[in-house]
């Protein structure tokens, strides 16, 4: 109880009416509120506390979105550390290193990864193919790399897992070009904005340029 009569002491709306009451006394001493004066501060008090804003409680600071690609930037350092001590065939190494080297682009930090953390279906894909697609891929190889060594099979593990890493390649490609694409835009209604606003002129009217009046332009 204390606690909300103190706050009530300190918040805008006893401020105001109190800064109010101020004026109807001086009214007051001023002779001008006469018999009435009770009535006369008690109001003004009541009108001020009315008007003043009410208590707006504090918005509460999320995490800024580019943060939350810290633990997959390590993820990602992690994965390249484990894709340099398994025995790959040089197709498949050159290709994860493409793929790797995408991913590495896209989280990097700057503007770029910062466009990232605002698709999250973007940080999905980027997340499941560091975290799960490329290991198991990779991990599949090996253990199927040793059974086709007992008994080979119909394909060759070596293709299937270069089909693999092509497909998730394609579809981090997918995302730069959704990014690229998004900026493009960006671009172009920057420069139709510009186009729009040349053409308005002044207050919002077109001006004739002098060479389409017939006539020179004046000095």
């Amino acid at each position: 109880m204390a606690a909300r009569v103190v706050g009530y002491l300190e918040s805008a709306r006893n401020l105001t009416g109190g800064a109010a009451a101020l004026v109807g006394l001086a009214l007051t001493f001023g002779g001008l509120a006469g018999a009435y004066w009770p009535v006369v501060v008690g109001g003004l008090y009541g009108a001020g506390a009315l008007l003043a804003p009410p208590p707006r409680p504090t918005a509460p600071a999320f995490e800024d979105p580019s943060s939350r690609l810290d633990g997959l930037r390590a993820d990602l350092v992690t994965l390249r550390a484990y894709l340099d001590r398994v025995d790959l065939p040089a197709a498949a190494t050159e290709r994860l290193a493409a793929l790797t080297g995408l991913l590495d682009g896209l989280l990097a930090p700057g503007w770029v990864s910062e466009a990232l953390a605002e698709d999250p279906e973007g940080v999905h894909v980027v997340a499941r193919a560091v975290r799960r697609d490329v290991p198991e891929s990779v991990d599949a190889y090996l253990r199927t790399r040793w059974w086709t060594r007992l008994a080979p099979g119909a394909r060759a593990p070596e293709d299937e897992l270069e089909r693999q890493v092509a497909l998730l390649r394609g579809e981090a490609q997918g995302l730069v070009d959704g990014l690229r694409e998004a900026e493009e835009l960006r671009q172009r209604s920057l420069t139709k904005y510009l186009e729009d606003r040349r053409g308005g002129g002044v207050g919002g009217l077109r001006r004739t340029p002098p060479a389409e009046t017939g006539r020179p332009p004046e000095p």
